[in-house]
């Protein structure tokens, strides 16, 4: 009599050998790098990264300029891909879909902002990259070719938005998006822009599509023309105080999206009465403000971080109504370190993103 003995099937992978790019150190270039991401749970994604966007974050964070850096690190908080596995719980997503990671990959879940759906304003949210998970374990970002994510933390891409130029929706896209819904822009407001960079040339095009009149500030004459083909209705050269006093009280709102040093006072007095003035922008150094530009008129500087879930999914679903991409550079991962110091410069229109499929 012959026995037989059924076949044994493997045990499916715990972990999934991932290439990437990361910096060892706050002083080293961008290089190939290895991860293992983590095969997904019951209620995870295994997404194929396709694209990254390039934000200004990502270089400061490299290279440890905010302070508390984990390293090796692998930036990207951009990320468009699809969906090549689900967990056995999934039932939101399925192979194929079109989808996005921004900023954030987990939060509390339980705390007033998580119940608000603002989870970014969580206590106990997760970054995407340079953040301990709550499984202990450094987060890496999209500089890589798959991510592993909470089915809750995923948005989706809509058909009609090309899947390089959503990348940077994701952080630049919902970071302008964000204030100009919370504070109320509306068509017919008198808006200006402070800057016009990857977050400044979003805010223009988003803005615009809201049916405000946008006037872009710049210290920059050379912006003009691009700033006029995005959308804006206007352009003002800020590098003399002949500017601030001929505009004076001429805005609702503001929205600041410049990193470097300049003085807020005097875009205060930019402001209408009642009007407001939103910092998305980080300059290095804090800031004086006065007290009287805030006082005569009653006006308001606030600030504002990314969007939740839910706000983000609107922002992609309202870009993809109103024809609203980022204007992109593509590039290879191999050129990432130039593009760090062309981002320095200021050279690029508006935002590199990454082929991930130069990794692969």
């Amino acid at each position: 009599m012959t026995h037989t003995t059924e076949p044994r099937l493997s045990p499916a992978p715990t972990t999934l050998t991932t290439p990437a790019y990361a910096a060892q150190s706050p002083t080293s270039p961008l290089a190939p790098f290895t991860i293992e991401r983590r095969a997904p749970g019951p209620r995870e994604v295994l997404l194929d990264v396709r694209y990254c966007g390039v934000c200004h974050s990502d270089l400061h964070q490299a290279r440890d300029e905010w302070g508390g850096g984990l390293f090796p690190m692998v930036p990207g908080h951009e990320i468009v891909g699809q969906v090549a596995q689900v967990g056995a719980e999934v039932t939101a997503w399925k192979v194929g879909d079109a989808v996005g990671v921004g900023c954030l990959v987990d939060s509390c879940r339980h705390c007033e902002a998580c119940d608000a759906g603002e989870e970014q304003y969580c206590a106990g949210s997760v970054g995407t990259y340079n953040a301990t998970g709550k499984d202990g374990l450094p987060t890496y970002g999209g500089y890589s070719t798959r991510l592993t994510v909470s089915e809750d933390f995923l948005v989706r891409i809509p058909a009609g938005i090309p899947l390089d130029r959503a990348a940077p929706l994701l952080c630049a896209g919902i970071t302008t998006y964000s204030p100009l819904r919370h504070f109320g822009v509306k068509a017919g407001d008198a808006i200006a822009v402070v800057g016009l960079g990857g977050l400044g040339h979003m805010g223009v095009k988003l803005a615009k599509a809201m049916g405000a009149q946008v006037t872009v500030l710049s210290h920059s004459p050379t912006k003009r023309e691009d700033a006029l083909k995005l959308g804006a209705d206007d352009f003002v050269v800020t590098t003399g105080p002949e500017a601030f006093a001929a505009n004076a009280g001429r805005f609702s709102f503001i929205l600041d999206t410049v990193s470097a040093p300049h003085d807020y006072n005097a875009y205060l007095g930019l402001l209408a009465r009642d009007g407001t003035m939103v910092v998305v922008g980080a300059p290095p150094e804090p800031t004086p403000v006065a007290a009287f530009p805030l006082i005569f008129g009653r006006k308001r500087l606030a600030g504002s971080l990314i969007g939740g879930i839910k706000e983000t999914q609107a922002m992609l679903d309202f870009c993809a109504e109103h024809g609203v991409a980022s204007d992109i550079e593509l590039i290879p991962i191999q050129q990432i370190n130039e593009a760090y110091e062309r981002m320095l410069r200021g050279d690029v229109r508006y935002r590199f993103v990454i082929d991930l499929a130069s990794l692969e």
